[in-house]
C-alpha cells in the first residue's frame, strides 16, 4: 500500500498546526498570557504564549507538519517499494 504524499502531508500540517494553536489557547486559559520564551519559541520565531503567538505558531507548525508529513510519506513509499520488490 502506498501513501498519497500530498494528502498525508496536508493532514499532518493541519493536525500539528491546530494542535499547537489549541494547546496555546489551553495554556492561556489556565495560566494566562506570558511573554516568557518557550522551547518551541526557539524553533518557531515569534511564537510565545499569547493570542498573537498562537497564530504565528499555527503558521509555523502547519509548515513544519506539512514538510515532516511529506518526508515521512515519501520515505514510507520508498521503503515499501524496496521490500515489495524483494518479495516478488
Amino acid at each position: 500500500m502506498k501513501l498519497n504524499v500530498k494528502a498525508f502531508a496536508l493532514a499532518c500540517g493541519i493536525i500539528w498546526g491546530f494542535g499547537l494553536f489549541l494547546l496555546t489557547w489551553w495554556i492561556i486559559a489556565l495560566d494566562g498570557i506570558t511573554g516568557e520564551p518557550t522551547i518551541i519559541g526557539r524553533l518557531y520565531r515569534g511564537y510565545n504564549i499569547s493570542p498573537g503567538g498562537s497564530f504565528i505558531g499555527l503558521i509555523w507548525a502547519s509548515i513544519d507538519g506539512f514538510i515532516g508529513g511529506a518526508v515521512f510519506a515519501w520515505f514510507y513509499n520508498w521503503l515499501s517499494g524496496r521490500f515489495n520488490a524483494s518479495k516478488a
